[in-house]
């Protein structure tokens, strides 16, 4: 829910004085963006931080402070402002790896634009609203700025940390710092990673350095603190009294918090023995609120447990009896939270009352528990961005962040959403777009879009083909007349529930496919006028035999297929053919070796047959007796 600065002025952000504080080199994560917002170029400042440029915004303009003297630090003097021209919506988007991440913007109006108008305007990480700065802004607040702080998980690779313009009012921020922490900072476990925890109040009991003019003491969390006297009720403020010690202080900058000595090193209790110390802390009524206490014994003269014991009571609720020298001993840090839920005002009262003793408190933390809000689906997430780059979409309609998210500010301009079937997440259930001048072309990552019932992109200037995927079967509306759309109407809308079907004054061709000529015939609305390529149903030309969308038909691809494999039947009949007949004459085509071995065989056979004859001749000559034919 929108957290009112104007309404919280002490306690929703640091104090209006604040210097920054440097990021501590023994922080253990080194994941930090520190970015000095409408500057050029990049700078190092009193405590040797390095700014970065302004970089990772989706649009705006840059501006620098009426009186630019006023502001020691060179981040607060630029900011970076996002008139209506860029849209009602406009974010940095920093890649981050996944984590806990504290963030801090500093936000100052100072005249830049001498209106004398502070503006409305809203704020939101990772799609759920934080922020809300309402005019008028209260003096300080104009002239000095201020801080603002939480403490965010960042899943997606990305932090989108957004602006919202209210009537036609520009948003500004002046800097932006994020600085990864410890997951398991400030009972993450207990409190969820669903949650972020916005800052209310960070105070330093008993110090007047950390509010105007605070030392260069690091804080591995780049946290601000400020004093706690404006917090102390009307009577606590008599009876207060400040301790201080330069002991070095056990139990300090440990994980997962990693509180800084320095915090531990002062305190207030109560100049009387029995006194009591009240703490009145302004906040929202409908929120829960993790309180986190701090507390060490830096009195010399308590020696023993049971020395000084007090209650720790919140909104009468007694939470804890506390025995500082019993936890932890002397000069150690002890500390101890507490959730505060179900309020039925807009003050916690926080008491500490004696048991024994006077009371003390070195610190104590305010943070507003806000539920994360509902975020669209990631994989319509990726369609959308998608899309805003395809169409083309213009910067005047603040295509930026989450198209759905925050639930309580409208969607992207022309979009509508809904939340999925489990209630879980949103999901994109409409888009019109009609008559916006767009020049693009469809992205094939609107398949994704599986949860889209409505479309209309009509009268722009779009072009290219119907992406493949366009038809889920929650589809019901399209409109896509008046555009320059060419190639054919995707089988996929055969898939979906279509009762409305405007394709006309477009350049599409191929046959339109049955069931969604179809719509007509079952009481839809389908027009497919203008578009001179289109054919195969009735009131349209008869599609070729053998072409179809542009390319061959399926009968045509069926008769080719035929063709060829009749063409390779008939040559693999002729080769085999061929074969045959070779086979039957093979003398006729013997190679020479054959024909010689042939001829070899014939000589040797005349030769013995004429050794034969030769030798019946001779034996006929020598005289050999002849038998006579008839013997008696």
């Amino acid at each position: 829910m929108p957290l009112s600065p104007s309404s919280s002025f002490y306690l929703f952000l640091s104090s209006i004085f604040l210097l920054l504080l440097p990021l501590s080199l023994s922080s253990p994560f080194n994941t930090s963006f520190i970015i000095d917002c409408g500057s050029p170029e990049g700078s190092t400042d009193a405590f040797n931080r390095t700014w970065l440029p302004d970089q990772f915004y989706t649009g705006g303009s840059t501006a620098v402070v009426s009186e630019p003297l006023r502001f020691h630090q060179i981040a607060e003097k630029t900011i970076r402002y996002f008139p209506l021209s860029f849209g009602k919506k406009n974010c940095y988007v920093v890649p981050l790896p996944p984590g806990r991440y504290y963030l801090r913007t500093f936000t100052v109006y100072d005249n830049y634009d001498g209106k004398s108008h502070s503006p409305s305007f809203d704020v939101s990480v990772e799609g759920t609203l934080v922020f809300s700065w309402r005019s008028p802004w209260p003096e300080g607040f104009l002239r000095e700025g201020s801080y603002s702080d939480l403490f965010a998980f960042i899943g997606d690779g990305e932090l989108d940390l957004c602006f919202y313009s209210i009537a036609t009012d520009p948003p500004i921020v002046g800097s932006l710092e994020v600085l990864q922490v410890d997951p398991s900072s400030y009972d993450a476990d207990g409190t969820g990673q669903n949650v972020l925890l916005v800052n209310y109040g960070r105070l330093s009991c008993g110090s007047d350095q950390w509010g105007p003019g605070f030392t260069n003491h690091t804080d591995s969390f780049g946290r601000s603190w400020q004093s706690d006297e404006d917090f102390r009720s009307d009577d606590s403020k008599s009876v207060a009294r400040s301790l201080s010690t330069v002991e070095k202080i056990k139990g300090v900058n440990q994980a997962p918090n990693y509180f800084p000595m320095k915090l531990y090193q002062t305190a207030v209790t109560a100049s009387r023995g029995g006194g009591s110390l009240v703490y009145e802390l302004e906040v929202d009524a409908k929120l829960d609120y993790l309180l986190w206490f701090h507390f060490s014994e830096i009195d010399s003269t308590v020696k023993k447990a049971g020395q000084r014991v007090f209650d720790l009571v919140v909104n009468d609720n007694n939470v804890s009896r506390v025995d500082v020298f019993h936890e932890v001993g002397g000069f150690a840090a002890f500390s101890l939270n507490y959730t505060v839920k179900n309020l039925s005002s807009t003050t916690v009262t926080v008491k500490l009352s004696s048991v024994s003793g006077a009371p003390i408190i070195s610190g104590l933390e305010n943070y507003a528990i806000v539920p994360a809000d509902m975020a669209t689906v990631p994989e319509q997430v990726t369609a959308m961005k998608a899309l805003k780059d395809s169409l083309r979409v213009p910067d005047r309609m603040g295509w930026n962040g989450d198209p759905c998210a925050p639930t309580n500010w409208d969607a992207w301009e022309g979009v509508s959403c809904r939340a999925n079937s489990q209630g879980s997440a949103l999901v994109i259930f409409q888009i019109d777009l009609g008559s916006q001048g767009l020049k693009g072309f469809i992205s094939e990552q609107i398949s994704l879009l599986t949860n889209l019932n409505s479309l209309n992109l009509s009268s722009n200037t779009l072009t290219g083909q119907l992406p493949l995927g366009l038809g889920h079967k929650s589809l019901v509306s399209l409109d896509l007349s008046n555009n320059q759309l060419t190639g054919p109407i995707p089988e996929s809308l055969s898939l979906s529930s279509l009762k409305l079907v405007l394709l006309n004054g477009n350049e599409l061709q191929g046959k339109v496919p049955e069931e969604v000529y179809s719509v007509g015939v079952h009481g839809g609305i389908i027009d497919l006028s203008g578009n001179k390529g289109l054919c195969g149903v009735p009131s349209l030309p008869s599609c070729p035999l053998l072409w179809e969308n542009g390319h061959l038909s399926k009968g045509g691809k069926i008769a080719i297929a035929i063709s060829c494999v009749v063409f390779v039947t008939l040559v693999l009949l002729v080769i085999y053919l061929c074969c045959i007949w070779r086979g039957r004459h093979d003398y006729d085509f013997a190679p020479p070796h054959d024909l010689t071995s042939l001829a070899a065989k014939r000589n040797r056979y005349q030769r013995q047959k004429s050794l034969m004859l030769l030798e019946m001749e001779s034996q006929h000559a020598k005289g050999m007796p002849t038998l006579p034919l008839n013997s008696q």
